[in-house]
């Protein structure tokens, strides 16, 4: 897949200033780093994004997550996996980044919001929000994730 721009990221420096001011922001809301990956690396899933399917999973990885986590995070719903905190943060970022489908119904809102106070659950629409924006860039673009020597080798063989 040819990349439609070599590096859009740095030709929009303000709105790229602006989104990691957000980013770094969800430090701050004291949201487990590890349930704000899970939801971007879901999100990304579920857009198709490479790029930051490759970014979060690996970041997953370093913060000491399993393999298992990862693999299974596509079918969540069927995997005891996850805690309940994390399944209804997934569901709702699901539920939201298929908004026109979904139209955010109410029962993934009632479990989420048992899950997570009103300052959280606005805290994390706000990261989900974030990490749909960063994979319509990035997949609008064609931004290419980046692969391993092995892995290069072999797809040329």
């Amino acid at each position: 897949m040819k990349p439609r721009i070599a590096n859009p990221i740095a030709l929009a420096p303000e709105q790229v200033k602006a989104m990691m001011a957000l980013e770094n922001s969800f430090a701050a809301t004291g949201l487990d780093p590890v349930l704000l990956e899970l939801v971007r690396l879901r999100v990304s899933q579920i857009n198709h994004c490479a790029f930051c399917i490759h970014m979060h999973t690996g970041l997953l990885r370093k913060d000491g997550q399993s393999e298992m986590r990862l693999y299974m995070l596509d079918a969540w719903r069927e995997s005891s996996l996850y805690t309940p905190r994390e399944r209804a943060a997934l569901g709702w970022a699901e539920a939201l980044t298929r908004l026109s489908e979904t139209h955010a119904p109410d029962a993934d809102y009632e479990d989420f919001a048992f899950e997570f106070s009103e300052a959280e659950q606005v805290q994390l629409t706000f990261a989900i929000g974030a990490i749909n924006t960063w994979n319509r860039v990035q997949v609008g673009f064609r931004a290419a994730h980046p692969v391993s020597a092995e892995d290069r080798a072999r797809v040329a063989a």
